[in-house]
């Protein structure tokens, strides 16, 4: 036992050290600072047809509790899904094989760190929600237990859960991080999406929260005295906030068969990490290098002639950028199995085939998104094979190497988004300038991001939250102009792609200086 807590100390001392965790950290402060708006702002985050809750402690302790278990379950798989291939890496995997360390017990100790990682955001979030109920506060009383209860029922259970599945992802499709990524972005959607329609089947919801987006329909029920279907938003709602109403919310009864449902949750994760135990690795990985059967002719010292210098190919010495773009696209497109070019080839053709209103804003973004492992490695595989001593002493790595990777990206985007691109400069060729301007701030973000931060997982966590926004159509998170927006929004737009590079640029500058 002591060897596991050690264990466990050490992997999540080591996580909550890195940048991405820092930076993560930072993003979910900011986004939490807007769970619950101030009393002036325009937007909502919950809200029941025009009604919206008085701002006591249960209505910032649920709200809070809902939004988070929401937010971090959709951002926490991509911080917390690489801590096997961490080990791997860093070799400490191989020496943990060599000890007497159980399958189910490294698991398992993984599965713990993930969620206190992911349970550290969320204390973090705890305390902040407590800070804004006295900064909002209307007059009522501070209760504590409507913070406490919600979030131990609701968010805390769900990151247990999520920190399972990072688990479960990086045993059963190992190396492939695309699936990974993918495979939950869709897991994901489909629960989010899903519709209760009995009580009973909030019990099965694993972020708990339908229980209480019920009990919130029902008190508004109440207050209009129908039967009739109340329209319940969640996520950022901009406008129509002088219409709102308030009702009071004290928050709920939780039935025992909720309580027993989170901890099942927390045993279903445990069994499914003792059914995965055996088909792990335990990094006993083949080495995929190639040795060299045969020896090459001018190595051969039994053929006995010599090497004429005059007779070899003369080097041409070459500073343009046309050969480095040419070598980013081949990389790019190679990146990943061959197979998953036949998922992209079909969403081209959907693309083709599909009707605007439903190619453009839905099914483009999800392709986009389906190039994440490619993107998110687009200025950071150097520093990740450990060649960026080589690469960054070559001629002029800003202007040449940087910009041939940043414009690759582009081509690669842009390639993906032909058959709309075609249709649309038919039909409105405006649209195919704003899909340009998506293609450009994706790809210079992507790049920006893995700059400072040495890595992929904070672009490929902003990245999911952007494609998640964009297929629940939040129009403040439309970087590709899929949905209507005034003349303003392009050009801020464009100003912030513009400094998005910049700061890529010069981030890039100062690591090539120092």
């Amino acid at each position: 036992m002591k060897s596991f807590l050690s264990t466990v100390k050490y992997d999540y001392l080591q996580r909550t050290r890195s940048y991405s965790f820092l930076i993560t950290l930072c993003i979910s402060l900011a986004i939490a600072y807007t769970f619950v708006p101030e009393p002036n702002a325009s937007y909502s985050t919950i809200r029941i047809s025009d009604y919206v809750g008085y701002y006591n402690s249960a209505w910032f302790g649920y709200v809070t509790a809902i939004m988070t278990s929401i937010f971090l379950s959709l951002v926490g798989f991509y911080l917390v899904n690489s801590g096997i291939k961490t080990d791997q890496v860093t070799k400490i995997g191989q020496i943990t094989a060599a000890t007497s360390a159980s399958n189910f017990r490294y698991l398992f100790s993984k599965v713990f760190s993930n969620f206190l990682v992911l349970s550290t955001i969320v204390c973090i979030v705890f305390i902040m929600s407590i800070l804004l109920f006295f900064l909002y506060n209307e007059g009522f009383p501070f209760e504590l237990s409507q913070f406490i209860v919600p979030y131990i029922l609701i968010p805390i259970p769900a990151m247990f859960f999520i920190a399972v599945l990072a688990v479960v992802f990086e045993v059963l499709f190992k190396k492939y991080s695309i699936i990974q990524n993918i495979g939950f972005f869709f897991l994901f959607s489909a629960i989010a999406f899903t519709t209760s329609t009995n009580e009973t089947q909030y019990f099965l919801d694993p972020f708990g929260t339908k229980i209480v987006m019920h009990q919130l329909e029902e008190n508004v029920r109440s207050i209009l005295q129908t039967d009739e279907q109340t329209s319940l938003n969640i996520g950022y709602v901009i406008g129509n906030t002088k219409e709102t109403k308030k009702f009071e919310f004290n928050g709920i009864s939780f039935p025992i068969s909720f309580l027993t449902s989170r901890v099942a949750w927390i045993l279903l994760g445990t069994i499914l990490i003792v059914t995965i135990s055996p088909f792990f690795h335990r990094f006993n990985i083949k080495d995929r290098s190639r040795t060299i059967g045969t020896i090459p002719k001018f190595f051969d010292k039994k053929e006995g002639k010599e090497i004429v210098l005059s007779n070899l190919h003369t080097s041409e010495i070459n500073y343009g950028i046309y050969s480095l773009i040419k070598t980013e696209l081949v990389l790019l497109f190679r990146k990943g199995k061959r197979w998953l070019w036949t998922i992209n080839l079909i969403g081209m053709v959907l693309l083709a085939i599909a009707p605007i209103e439903i190619a453009y804003p839905l099914m483009l973004p999800v392709l986009w998104f389906l190039q994440v492992h490619r993107l998110s490695e687009i200025s950071s595989k150097e520093i990740y094979h450990n060649v960026h001593y080589f690469t960054f002493s070559s001629y002029k790595p800003l202007g040449r190497l940087l910009t041939s990777q940043v414009i690759a990206g582009i081509i690669l985007l842009l390639f993906l988004a032909s058959p709309l691109l075609i249709r649309l400069m038919i039909a409105d060729f405006l649209s195919v300038g704003n899909i340009v301007i998506g293609s450009v701030f994706i790809v210079l973000l992507a790049s920006a991001l893995g700059i400072l931060t040495k890595g992929k997982k904070l672009f490929e966590i902003l990245f999911f939250m952007i494609t998640y926004a964009n297929i629940n159509k939040i129009s403040f998170a439309d970087y590709f102009g899929g949905l209507s927006h005034s003349d303003n929004y392009i050009i801020s737009l464009i100003i912030m792609t513009i400094t998005i590079g910049i700061i890529g640029f010069l981030t890039r500058r100062y690591q090539l200086r120092n």
